[in-house]
């Protein structure tokens, strides 16, 4: 638990779009053992952070990265997209497309594909039925 805060302070001090992406082996290998029993220590385990009680495995994302040459965390890039997405105007809301486009100009290397994924995973509705007149 202590590595794994070690390696998220930037979440824990400054929220969700600064989650650092990492693996269970990146744990392992820091502290010694394999990732198989990182997997079992974190699993059904809650840990209380200043961003509220969280399961240890929330700490575990995959990466995408960017156009600095640093990865940025899964989940990180999913809570620009609500942002982004929450930001838009209701009469003309954004495609898939466009919201890729307004994350590459923010240095996010994605695909349109994958802010689909990432959209249908948050629970976003498609572009037609997001428009408000």
């Amino acid at each position: 638990t202590r590595q794994i805060v070690n390696m998220q302070e930037d979440f824990l001090d400054y929220g969700i779009t600064h989650l650092n992406p990492m693996r269970l082996r990146d744990v392992a290998d820091v502290v010694g053992v394999h990732e198989a029993t990182v997997c079992r220590v974190v699993n059904g385990k809650y840990v209380q952070t200043p961003r509220g009680l969280l399961e240890l495995k929330f700490f575990f994302s995959t990466a995408l990265e960017n156009d600095f040459g640093q990865d940025r965390s899964a989940k990180s890039v999913m809570e620009m997209i609500r942002g982004i997405i929450d930001a838009e105007d209701p009469k003309k809301p954004l495609s898939d497309q466009k919201v890729a486009n307004v994350l590459k100009a923010r240095g996010v290397k994605i695909a349109r594909r994958t802010v689909t994924k990432y959209r249908e995973k948050l629970g976003i509705l498609p572009t037609s039925t997001r428009k408000r007149v």
